[in-house]
Order: C-alpha cells, then sequence, then structure tokens
C-alpha cells in the first residue's frame, strides 16, 4: 500500500491559477465555479507604505491537508467521509447527506459543497481519476510551469517526495492540533 503525500514549494508559486483550472478540467468542475478542490490564496500586504511587507510569500497554494487523523472523518455520521486502501481521505457521494458535520469540523477549510452532486467535496489526490488509471501524479502537479508541487509515496524511501522530506526544512499548517496533515511546506 502506498501513502500519499504532498510536498508544496509555496514560495515558487506564481498566481497562474494552473492547478486550479487542471483540477477542475480532472475533475469535471465549472471552470468558473468558486468553490472547488484546491486553490491559491494571496497573502495581505502588511505595514504602511513605503514599509510594506508581505509574510514570508505572496501566494500560498493550498487544499485539503490528507489528515491522518481527519476531524471530518470523526464526525460524519454516515461514514461517507473515510481513509481508502492508501489512507487518501475521501467521500462516498452515495453516503453523504449534507450535513455539513465535516464542513464544520476541518480546520483547514477545504470541505465545500458540490452543486452538481449536492454532496461535499475535497481533494482526494486525484486518487479517482489519475490514480486509479495508473497516473503517478495529480493534475494539479502535472500542470505546474514553476514546480510548486511534489506528489508521491512517503512509504517508498526511493521517491522523490521522501528524499525531499529527508532533505529539506518543512512545516505542516496547524501541526499543533494533532491532525497530522499530509501536506508539507518547504521553509
Amino acid at each position: 500500500m502506498a501513502k500519499y503525500a504532498m510536498v508544496l514549494n509555496y514560495k515558487n508559486c506564481i498566481n497562474c491559477k494552473a492547478c486550479e483550472v487542471a483540477c477542475k478540467e480532472e475533475n469535471g468542475i465549472l471552470l468558473g465555479a468558486n468553490s472547488h478542490r484546491i486553490w491559491v490564496g494571496v497573502n495581505e500586504m502588511q505595514g504602511q507604505y513605503p514599509t510594506l511587507s508581505i509574510a514570508s510569500s505572496m501566494f500560498y497554494p493550498s487544499q485539503c491537508q490528507q489528515c491522518d487523523n481527519a476531524p471530518c472523518q470523526e464526525v460524519c455520521p454516515t461514514n461517507a467521509t473515510y481513509y481508502d486502501k492508501n489512507r487518501v481521505v475521501q467521500v462516498d457521494t452515495n453516503k453523504c447527506i449534507l450535513c455539513s458535520y465535516c464542513m464544520v469540523a476541518c480546520p483547514y477549510d477545504a470541505r465545500y459543497v458540490d452543486n452538481r452532486t449536492q454532496t461535499v467535496d475535497k481533494c482526494n489526490f486525484c486518487s479517482d481519476t489519475r490514480l486509479e488509471r495508473g497516473l503517478k501524479t495529480t493534475a494539479c502537479q502535472a500542470t505546474c510551469p514553476t514546480k510548486v508541487r511534489i506528489f508521491g509515496d512517503i512509504e517508498d524511501p526511493t521517491s522523490e517526495i521522501s528524499e525531499i522530506l529527508r532533505t529539506k526544512e518543512y512545516f505542516m499548517l496547524k501541526a499543533s492540533i494533532g491532525t497530522e496533515p499530509k501536506l508539507f511546506y518547504l521553509k
């Protein structure tokens, strides 16, 4: 079994939105939709002119953190949110009753209502599309012109992601709350 994760070299992000477009295309989401599986946030300027600054990087790509201790999974009353064989947090749209408990429980605000299916949705590392077809990358990684995202199996010591996590400094969002996210941000 694999244990998929993603490293984000977020300082390389130029906010071109190629990752968002690729994700929407891969998952059949309308290009104009505001809610979707991944997004690129923009840090606000701090201070006053002429001494303005920004925190670390102007742009920060994000998505479901694929937590090993996912609060969204714990609160789901119908078990619509579950872990697949590769520990990817999934949503079974046949079981989702749109109660939105998972949306409230997610500390990363990574859940949204998919108006097409009337269920709650989130990123699933393209496991039902690209990975199922035998591809080894997510749509967002494959399209990124500045190589912000590195995806792979962290259980495989020879994988690129394992090598990066062994040799580079990184942090996880809200690591102190114990969700054990599998998105790693390079320092």
